[in-house]
């Protein structure tokens, strides 16, 4: 039996905007009753300031689904579309104080339905409209949200990957080509010496290389120190971080940003730019 937050229990017992809004301006389906978890995400959107002014959901799943759709809606209304793009499976989790980890999945089932909507309202391509390459056909995983959903929540074993995306958690034939993809993700790792050519990188091998020094070479000698460092985005060349703990307010933070620079310049790329945001 899973063990659920005070939070989910209420959520998934008093579900908040449930139904579908009245002539919506945009509208996001995803997941399958087929495979278990289905969510309808509709909007009414202010077309002169870009605010969700109301959101509703539709969704077949279990109590952390229903629960997950129905924080979403509560946390995006008031919010202009880029705001609510901000927002992320773990913000869901979090919001709801956590969410057992064969769950996680209905999190970012949430943040998929809110994607949706708002490509659907823009009027632009939605991943499945791409015809993105299926892995896991039991699920209809593709193997571009298994690579998103690896990076964005820093996940390194079929398990997790199950967890979040329930890839894998069918028949199981699509497990070697999940482990294969997580080897290409994070089969790139700071060398000792930055060789004299560097092996080119895809963008993802960029930046979960930059995820890799700030986790292993930077934030241990910031922890040590009262300090501590989380990843923004990484935009191009730009990597945008926030200082946290002691170092929000020491004198000496440019510092610490441009050894920061320095490291990630000499262990991943020597054109990167780091800002604080």
């Amino acid at each position: 039996m899973w063990e659920y937050t005070e939070k989910v229990k209420d959520f998934f017992l008093h579900p908040k905007n449930v139904g579908e809004v009245d002539h919506p301006d945009a509208v996001g389906e995803v997941g399958s009753m087929l495979c278990g978890d289905a969510l309808k995400l509709t909007l009414k959107i202010d077309g002169t300031t870009g605010r969700i002014m109301d959101a509703r959901f539709q969704t077949f799943g279990c109590a952390s689904a229903i629960a997950s759709s129905s924080v979403l809606t509560e946390l995006i209304k008031g919010k202009t579309l880029d705001e609510a793009l901000e927002l992320t499976n773990q913000d869901i989790a979090e919001y709801l104080g956590g969410l057992p980890k064969e769950k996680m999945h209905c999190s970012v089932m949430g943040r998929e339905a809110l994607e949706a909507a708002i490509a659907n309202y823009r009027g632009e391509t939605t991943p499945v409209d791409k015809g993105e390459k299926i892995i896991c056909k039991c699920f209809e995983v593709s193997e571009e949200k298994i690579r998103r959903v690896a990076l964005e929540n820093r996940l390194s074993t079929v398990e997790e990957i199950t967890n979040y995306t329930k890839a894998g958690g069918g028949c199981g034939s699509c497990v070697p080509a999940i482990e294969a993809i997580l080897k290409d993700i994070w089969s790139v790792r700071p060398e000792c010496e930055v060789p004299k050519t560097p092996r080119k990188m895809t963008n993802l091998q960029r930046i979960a290389l930059i995820q890799d020094v700030i986790e292993k070479e930077i934030r241990p000698r910031l922890q040590s120190d009262g300090g501590d460092i989380e990843l923004i985005d990484v935009d191009g060349n730009k990597v945008i971080v926030s200082l946290r703990a002691m170092c929000v307010a020491c004198p000496m933070s440019d510092v610490t940003l441009k050894g920061i620079e320095e490291k990630l310049r000499e262990l991943v790329s020597k054109d990167l730019v780091v800002e604080e945001g």
